[in-house]
Protein backbone atom coordinates (compact mmCIF):
# COMPACT_ATOMS: atom_id res chain seq x y z
CA UNK A 1 0.00 0.00 0.00
CA UNK A 2 0.88 3.33 -1.07
CA UNK A 3 1.59 6.12 1.19
CA UNK A 4 -2.29 7.44 2.96
CA UNK A 5 -3.43 10.21 4.63
CA UNK A 6 -5.87 9.92 7.68
CA UNK A 7 -8.23 12.27 9.05
CA UNK A 8 -9.83 12.52 12.03
CA UNK A 9 -11.80 15.80 13.20
CA UNK A 10 -14.13 15.92 16.48
CA UNK A 11 -16.19 19.47 16.69
CA UNK A 12 -18.39 20.17 19.98
CA UNK A 13 -21.31 22.72 20.21
CA UNK A 14 -24.15 23.80 21.99
CA UNK A 15 -27.24 24.80 20.20
CA UNK A 16 -29.27 27.74 22.01
CA UNK A 17 -31.67 28.26 18.98
CA UNK A 18 -32.63 25.13 16.80
CA UNK A 19 -32.22 25.14 13.01
CA UNK A 20 -29.28 24.24 9.99
CA UNK A 21 -25.73 24.70 9.96
CA UNK A 22 -23.19 24.03 7.28
CA UNK A 23 -19.89 22.03 8.18
CA UNK A 24 -17.15 22.53 5.55
CA UNK A 25 -14.80 19.65 7.23
CA UNK A 26 -14.67 16.66 4.34
CA UNK A 27 -12.18 16.37 1.77
CA UNK A 28 -12.32 18.00 -1.18
CA UNK A 29 -13.54 15.72 -4.30
CA UNK A 30 -14.13 12.67 -1.37
CA UNK A 31 -12.33 9.54 0.28
CA UNK A 32 -11.15 6.21 -0.39
CA UNK A 33 -13.21 5.87 3.02
CA UNK A 34 -14.86 8.24 5.45
CA UNK A 35 -17.60 8.95 7.63
CA UNK A 36 -19.62 11.93 8.98
CA UNK A 37 -20.97 10.56 12.71
CA UNK A 38 -24.28 12.44 13.80
CA UNK A 39 -27.79 10.99 14.78
CA UNK A 40 -29.52 11.98 11.46
CA UNK A 41 -27.63 11.91 7.95
CA UNK A 42 -26.66 15.17 6.71
CA UNK A 43 -27.53 17.20 3.50
CA UNK A 44 -24.57 17.35 1.03
CA UNK A 45 -23.65 20.20 -0.70
CA UNK A 46 -21.37 20.68 -4.00
CA UNK A 47 -19.56 23.27 -4.50
CA UNK A 48 -16.61 24.23 -6.83
CA UNK A 49 -13.12 22.43 -6.46
CA UNK A 50 -14.69 19.69 -4.90
CA UNK A 51 -15.50 21.14 -1.53
CA UNK A 52 -18.78 19.52 0.04
CA UNK A 53 -20.95 21.19 2.63
CA UNK A 54 -22.33 18.65 5.16
CA UNK A 55 -25.89 20.70 6.26
CA UNK A 56 -27.67 19.17 9.76
CA UNK A 57 -30.82 20.39 11.34
CA UNK A 58 -29.61 20.90 14.76
CA UNK A 59 -31.96 20.79 17.69
CA UNK A 60 -31.33 22.50 21.20
CA UNK A 61 -28.94 20.92 23.52
CA UNK A 62 -25.45 19.98 23.57
CA UNK A 63 -23.96 17.92 19.90
CA UNK A 64 -20.44 16.48 18.90
CA UNK A 65 -20.27 16.19 15.21
CA UNK A 66 -16.89 14.02 14.05
CA UNK A 67 -15.39 13.42 10.49
CA UNK A 68 -13.10 10.44 9.47
CA UNK A 69 -11.35 9.75 6.70
CA UNK A 70 -8.87 7.91 4.45
CA UNK A 71 -7.29 8.65 1.51
CA UNK A 72 -3.96 8.08 -0.90
CA UNK A 73 -1.82 10.54 -1.23
CA UNK A 74 0.88 11.03 -3.76
CA UNK A 75 2.39 13.71 -6.38
CA UNK A 76 -1.14 14.76 -8.98
CA UNK A 77 -1.28 16.57 -11.58
CA UNK A 78 -1.74 20.27 -11.41
CA UNK A 79 -5.08 21.99 -12.70
CA UNK A 80 -5.14 23.98 -15.28
CA UNK A 81 -6.38 27.60 -15.03
CA UNK A 82 -9.27 28.54 -16.63
CA UNK A 83 -10.54 31.99 -17.97
CA UNK A 84 -12.82 32.00 -15.35
CA UNK A 85 -9.90 31.30 -12.41
CA UNK A 86 -7.96 34.06 -14.18
CA UNK A 87 -10.50 37.12 -13.63
CA UNK A 88 -11.96 35.86 -10.36
CA UNK A 89 -8.94 35.40 -8.67
CA UNK A 90 -7.17 38.62 -9.66
CA UNK A 91 -9.61 40.68 -8.15
CA UNK A 92 -9.41 42.10 -4.47
CA UNK A 93 -11.59 40.01 -2.26
CA UNK A 94 -12.90 40.66 1.04
CA UNK A 95 -9.38 39.93 2.95
CA UNK A 96 -7.27 40.16 0.23
CA UNK A 97 -7.53 44.08 -0.51
CA UNK A 98 -4.63 43.76 -3.12
CA UNK A 99 -6.11 47.10 -4.50
CA UNK A 100 -4.64 48.54 -1.61
CA UNK A 101 -1.21 47.23 -1.34
CA UNK A 102 -0.23 47.79 -4.92
CA UNK A 103 2.59 50.17 -4.15
CA UNK A 104 4.66 47.46 -1.99
CA UNK A 105 3.69 44.26 -4.39
CA UNK A 106 5.13 46.50 -7.14
CA UNK A 107 8.18 47.95 -5.94
CA UNK A 108 9.23 44.42 -4.54
CA UNK A 109 8.09 41.94 -7.13
CA UNK A 110 7.20 43.53 -10.38
CA UNK A 111 9.91 43.70 -11.97
CA UNK A 112 11.56 40.28 -11.36
CA UNK A 113 11.68 38.25 -14.80
CA UNK A 114 9.05 35.99 -14.78
CA UNK A 115 5.68 34.58 -12.43
CA UNK A 116 7.99 31.77 -10.50
CA UNK A 117 10.13 33.94 -9.31
CA UNK A 118 7.60 36.37 -8.28
CA UNK A 119 5.52 34.08 -6.29
CA UNK A 120 8.61 32.45 -4.59
CA UNK A 121 10.16 36.02 -3.97
CA UNK A 122 6.57 36.64 -2.07
CA UNK A 123 6.30 33.71 -0.21
CA UNK A 124 10.00 34.39 1.15
CA UNK A 125 8.98 38.23 1.92
CA UNK A 126 6.19 37.09 3.66
CA UNK A 127 7.34 34.72 5.64
CA UNK A 128 10.50 36.86 6.87
CA UNK A 129 8.56 39.95 7.38
CA UNK A 130 5.43 37.90 9.76
CA UNK A 131 5.81 36.06 13.22
CA UNK A 132 3.49 33.40 13.50
CA UNK A 133 1.65 33.93 16.79
CA UNK A 134 -1.28 31.95 17.75
CA UNK A 135 -3.98 34.37 18.93
CA UNK A 136 -2.98 37.40 17.03
CA UNK A 137 -5.31 37.25 14.74
CA UNK A 138 -9.08 39.13 14.59
CA UNK A 139 -11.43 37.69 12.44
CA UNK A 140 -11.80 41.26 10.84
CA UNK A 141 -8.28 41.32 10.27
CA UNK A 142 -7.38 41.65 6.60
CA UNK A 143 -3.67 41.29 4.67
CA UNK A 144 -3.33 45.42 4.81
CA UNK A 145 -3.83 44.52 8.81
CA UNK A 146 -1.98 41.58 8.95
CA UNK A 147 1.20 43.24 7.04
CA UNK A 148 1.05 46.68 9.14
CA UNK A 149 0.69 44.33 12.45
CA UNK A 150 3.79 41.95 11.27
CA UNK A 151 1.91 39.06 12.70
CA UNK A 152 -0.54 36.24 12.15
CA UNK A 153 -1.75 32.96 11.96
CA UNK A 154 -2.05 30.57 8.88
CA UNK A 155 -4.35 32.05 6.94
CA UNK A 156 -3.22 35.70 7.55
CA UNK A 157 -0.14 34.68 5.70
CA UNK A 158 -2.14 32.90 2.90
CA UNK A 159 -4.43 36.14 2.19
CA UNK A 160 -0.59 38.39 2.26
CA UNK A 161 0.27 36.41 -0.27
CA UNK A 162 -2.64 36.21 -2.21
CA UNK A 163 -2.92 40.38 -2.12
CA UNK A 164 0.46 40.14 -3.29
CA UNK A 165 0.14 38.23 -6.10
CA UNK A 166 -2.66 39.75 -7.19
CA UNK A 167 -1.61 43.11 -7.74
CA UNK A 168 0.97 42.27 -10.36
CA UNK A 169 -2.30 39.89 -12.27
CA UNK A 170 -0.62 36.84 -11.11
CA UNK A 171 -4.40 34.59 -10.13
CA UNK A 172 -3.87 33.38 -6.68
CA UNK A 173 -6.39 31.54 -4.59
CA UNK A 174 -7.00 30.24 -0.65
CA UNK A 175 -7.23 26.59 0.40
CA UNK A 176 -8.02 25.41 3.52
CA UNK A 177 -6.34 22.15 3.72
CA UNK A 178 -5.68 19.15 6.34
CA UNK A 179 -1.51 18.80 7.23
CA UNK A 180 0.02 16.09 8.22
CA UNK A 181 3.13 17.27 10.46
CA UNK A 182 1.68 20.89 11.49
CA UNK A 183 1.87 21.14 15.11
CA UNK A 184 0.13 21.98 17.11
CA UNK A 185 -2.60 20.54 14.68
CA UNK A 186 -5.49 22.54 13.40
CA UNK A 187 -6.97 23.31 10.31
CA UNK A 188 -4.57 24.69 7.99
CA UNK A 189 -4.69 27.68 5.19
CA UNK A 190 -2.05 27.87 2.34
CA UNK A 191 -2.86 29.44 -1.58
CA UNK A 192 -2.54 28.71 -4.98
CA UNK A 193 -1.02 30.76 -7.59
CA UNK A 194 -1.12 30.00 -11.22
CA UNK A 195 2.09 29.56 -12.51
CA UNK A 196 2.13 28.82 -16.41
CA UNK A 197 -1.17 28.29 -17.08
CA UNK A 198 -1.25 25.49 -13.86
CA UNK A 199 -2.51 25.73 -10.19
CA UNK A 200 0.53 25.08 -7.47
CA UNK A 201 0.29 25.35 -4.21
CA UNK A 202 2.74 27.19 -1.66
CA UNK A 203 2.78 27.86 2.25
CA UNK A 204 4.72 31.11 3.85
CA UNK A 205 4.51 29.59 7.41
CA UNK A 206 6.63 26.48 6.03
CA UNK A 207 4.88 24.73 8.63
CA UNK A 208 3.91 21.29 7.07
CA UNK A 209 5.45 19.46 4.06
CA UNK A 210 2.70 20.72 1.21
CA UNK A 211 3.29 17.18 -0.17
CA UNK A 212 1.18 15.28 2.34
CA UNK A 213 -1.64 18.59 2.54
CA UNK A 214 -5.17 17.17 1.71
CA UNK A 215 -7.75 19.79 -0.12
CA UNK A 216 -11.20 20.99 1.64
CA UNK A 217 -12.37 23.90 0.11
CA UNK A 218 -11.05 26.55 -2.21
CA UNK A 219 -12.34 29.89 -2.80
CA UNK A 220 -11.30 33.73 -3.10
CA UNK A 221 -10.63 34.06 1.00
CA UNK A 222 -11.19 33.24 3.98
CA UNK A 223 -14.85 34.11 3.40
CA UNK A 224 -15.56 30.96 1.10
CA UNK A 225 -13.59 28.49 3.03
CA UNK A 226 -15.24 28.54 6.83
CA UNK A 227 -15.74 25.03 8.68
CA UNK A 228 -19.03 26.40 10.05
CA UNK A 229 -21.47 28.57 8.93
CA UNK A 230 -25.00 28.68 10.82
CA UNK A 231 -27.68 29.11 8.51
CA UNK A 232 -30.54 30.44 10.97
CA UNK A 233 -29.59 28.23 14.07
CA UNK A 234 -27.53 29.93 17.18
CA UNK A 235 -24.99 28.28 19.08
CA UNK A 236 -22.09 28.46 21.27
CA UNK A 237 -18.78 26.80 19.59
CA UNK A 238 -17.25 24.53 22.74
CA UNK A 239 -14.31 23.50 20.73
CA UNK A 240 -12.89 20.99 17.79
CA UNK A 241 -9.51 18.36 17.64
CA UNK A 242 -8.30 17.95 14.24
CA UNK A 243 -6.14 14.99 13.43
CA UNK A 244 -4.58 14.40 10.33
CA UNK A 245 -1.76 12.02 9.68
CA UNK A 246 0.39 10.49 6.45
CA UNK A 247 2.32 7.14 6.48
CA UNK A 248 4.05 5.30 5.92
CA UNK A 249 6.51 8.27 6.46
CA UNK A 250 5.81 12.55 6.54
CA UNK A 251 7.38 13.69 3.09
CA UNK A 252 10.32 16.55 3.66
CA UNK A 253 9.52 19.72 2.04
CA UNK A 254 12.15 22.29 1.24
CA UNK A 255 9.94 24.96 -0.49
CA UNK A 256 12.28 25.03 -3.27
CA UNK A 257 9.66 22.53 -5.88
CA UNK A 258 6.15 23.42 -7.60
CA UNK A 259 3.67 20.90 -5.87
CA UNK A 260 0.01 20.32 -6.85
CA UNK A 261 -2.87 19.99 -4.75
CA UNK A 262 -5.43 17.06 -4.64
Amino acid sequence: MGPHALVDVEMSFRVTKPGPAAFVVALAGGAEQEEFSYPAPPRQVAFEHGSRAQVLDLPLGEHVVRYRAERAVGPVEAENVSMEDLIRYTRPSRYCPSDRMGGLALSRFGDLPDVRTKVEAIVRHVGEHLSYVVGSSSPTDDAVDTYLSGQGVCRDFAHVCISLCRVIDIPARFVAVYAPGLSPMDFHAVFEAAIDGQWYVFDATGLAPRQSMSRIATGRDATDTAFLSTLGCELDFLGNTVLATVGPALPEDDGSGLVALA
